[in-house]
């Protein structure tokens, strides 16, 4: 006799956890290669014999190659599944840094960038889309910050490990071990990854349509969110193909876009590139010091994950707040280090810095607008198109940040503070647009739920009525 479907879901938590725990190393590994070449900016200028506009060009072209495949990797990944997307991301991925090891030209160190932006794609998306599998819908939130947090623990390998190998043993011993470490993920992933069985209780739970549920404060659960079709509506909707546009269509998914645009690009402007070469040259710190930073960045963003999530999950109807709040403290942040004309104490760059480690759970944010307001069978494309914000926005801040380098010192590799100065200002321009973009989607979305029945009531009176929003 056949168990019930609760019964074998009941079975399965261990195999939840490692399952998780093997999607979180593969994506740690893919953020270790996605990251190595921030660590290298120095070693870069002089193995390539670049300016910033061409050390720029090493990151611009990986994150735009990486960005535009979202939507191709979300629509393969609703196809293939997670388990094929992160074999070939980790074997793409550990190719291109292999060739990177071998080359000193320009040319082919930018294909090798290419490789590791393509392979880069899937890798996180389909790593959170296992845990939206495995793991409770209320518990998605928090687990999906997890997933992040641990991943970027790679960044923190890049600001140690990886520095220090490259410091050590040079340029091609270093890469070349990234290879192989990217090969070690692929294998990784054929033992350790598979999907929940069709009847697992939370998977089956958190693809079924449900209707929009309000409590009696007015909030949305998020295992009910507003935009699920009614029962009657069930019927049209699986039998009616779903387009891609259609996954990226709905208001609450641009708003997880700019949401994730807006938290991220601040700190990977400093992690991927710009980061070490500012406060070397720019703030005048020793490489150590610069590493220490860095190292700085990704413990905070493990700190601060676990608090994005549990405020996600609590306040379903208040995400946007978190978004908005985290960009103007970065602004902030960012104008008490540019306005002075002199280098700033270390303790000042460490609170920079600590400012910037929150941007990344609070990007985290529009991953969880992609799961409560996604189309069901296409949720891998609506997390895709999500996850291009943030990079889309790191590749407009980085070849900005170049740009004006090579405009106000050209003909060196080596740049003065008051260079740093006029170039990371430029940062201001994704930032307006990424603020424009939550607010004018945030409306279109609010709007959308007041149509479903749901209302938002005002901040200041669900602050006064002790509200859970």
């Amino acid at each position: 006799m056949s168990q019930p479907a609760t019964a074998r879901g009941s079975l399965t938590p261990r195999t939840a956890w490692v399952v998780f725990a093997a999607a979180a190393f593969i994506y740690f590994v893919a953020v270790v290669q996605r990251t190595a070449l921030g660590v290298a900016g120095v070693e870069a200028l002089d193995r390539f014999e670049v300016e910033a506009l061409g050390l720029s060009a090493l990151s611009v072209v990986q994150i735009t190659v990486y960005a535009s495949l979202q939507l191709p990797a979300g629509a393969l990944l609703d196809r293939l599944g997670p388990k094929r997307m992160l074999l070939a991301g980790s074997l793409i991925m550990g190719v291109g840094q292999l060739l990177l090891a071998f080359t000193d030209q320009l040319g082919w160190a930018l294909v090798a960038r290419v490789l590791i932006g393509a392979g880069d794609a899937p890798v996180f998306i389909a790593a959170t889309r296992l845990v939206s599998e495995w793991f409770p819908p209320r518990r998605a939130p928090l687990m999906v910050q997890v997933t992040g947090t641990l991943g970027q623990v790679g960044q923190l390998a890049s600001a140690i490990p990886v520095a220090w190998l490259l410091h050590q043993q040079g340029w091609t011993a270093t890469f070349a071990t990234l290879a192989a470490l990217g090969l070690f993920a692929a294998a990784m992933s054929l033992w350790k990854v598979r999907m929940p069985p069709d009847d697992h209780v939370y998977r089956s739970a958190s693809s079924a349509p449900r209707p929009a549920a309000t409590g009696a404060s007015g909030e949305v659960s998020p295992a009910a969110p507003p935009h699920r079709p009614a029962a009657g509506a069930r019927a049209a909707e699986t039998s009616a193909p779903i387009r891609m546009r259609d996954a990226i269509r709905p208001p609450g998914v641009k708003l997880g876009f700019w949401t994730h645009w807006t938290g991220l690009f601040s700190a990977n402007t400093v992690a991927l590139l710009w980061g070490v070469p500012f406060f070397v040259q720019g703030q005048g710190l020793t490489t150590a010091q610069a590493s220490g930073l860095l190292t700085l960045l990704v413990v905070t963003n493990i700190g601060a994950a676990p608090i994005i999530g549990t405020l996600t999950s609590r306040h379903p109807l208040r995400r946007s707040w978190l978004a908005l709040g985290g960009a103007s403290l970065i602004a902030v942040a960012w104008a008490a280090i540019l306005v002075p004309s002199s280098p700033r104490p270390l303790w000042q760059l460490a609170a920079l810095i600590v400012v910037l480690g929150f941007g990344g759970p609070v990007s985290l944010v529009g991953m969880d607008y992609a799961r409560t307001f996604g189309i069901r069978g296409r949720l891998g494309t609506a997390t895709g198109f999500v996850n291009i914000g943030g990079f889309a926005a790191t590749v407009v801040s980085v070849a900005l940040i170049g740009a004006a380098l090579q405009i106000v010192s050209p003909g060196t590799s080596e740049y003065s503070l008051d260079d740093y100065r006029v170039a990371l200002a430029t940062m201001a321009v994704p930032w307006a647009i990424g603020v424009v973009g939550v607010v004018h989607s945030r409306r279109r979305t609010r709007a959308q739920m007041a149509d479903a029945g749901v209302t938002v009531p005002p901040l200041r009176t669900a602050l006064r009525e002790g509200r859970r929003l």
